[in-house]
């Protein structure tokens, strides 16, 4: 019976060598000469330090763009609010991976409610679709990836005959 699974993670050494290659183009760029302003990647937390709050939203669209062009989706990015103290404004980026309950019983529902001929079935922080023709799995990618879906960054992997 084929089946894949749907997973949400990214590379982790691709989200390091965004981060570098952000922090690279942060010391080239113009608008940021003279300003201490810097990335740095701890687990899977990406911490933003600069000397203002204006300027962290310029250096997270430096690491989204350098995140897209690594292949990570920017969608795993959770940005939290900024904190300032004096002269230092500090930010949050957490790069989320694995599907949490309730995105995996909302693809579930989905999935159900769609009358495809596939069977989803949770399992830890995947979800497994199986069914009996492969163009029925090929159909329920489509619709997770489609306008119906959820605004996730989902892979879908280990597609099997």
């Amino acid at each position: 019976m084929p089946s894949f699974d749907i997973v949400s993670e990214f590379d982790r050494h691709e989200a390091t060598n965004a981060v570098d290659q952000a922090n690279r183009e942060i010391q080239t760029r113009f608008d940021f000469r003279g300003v201490d302003a810097s990335f740095s990647l701890e687990g899977e937390t990406v911490s933003i330090e600069a000397d203002a709050e204006f300027q962290l939203q310029q250096m997270i669209d430096v690491l989204r763009n350098k995140l897209i062009a690594r292949g990570i989706d920017p969608r795993c990015m959770e940005i939290e609010d900024a904190q300032t103290s004096g002269v230092k404004a500090r930010q949050q980026v957490k790069l989320k991976q694995g599907l949490e309950q309730p995105d995996a019983k909302a693809i579930v529902k989905l999935l159900k409610d769609s009358k495809l001929k596939v069977q989803p079935a949770i399992q830890g922080d995947k979800v497994r679709v199986s069914g009996k023709k492969r163009d029925d799995l090929q159909q329920a990618i489509a619709l997770l990836k489609g306008e119906q879906g959820p605004d996730l960054p989902l892979q879908y992997d280990n597609f099997r005959e």
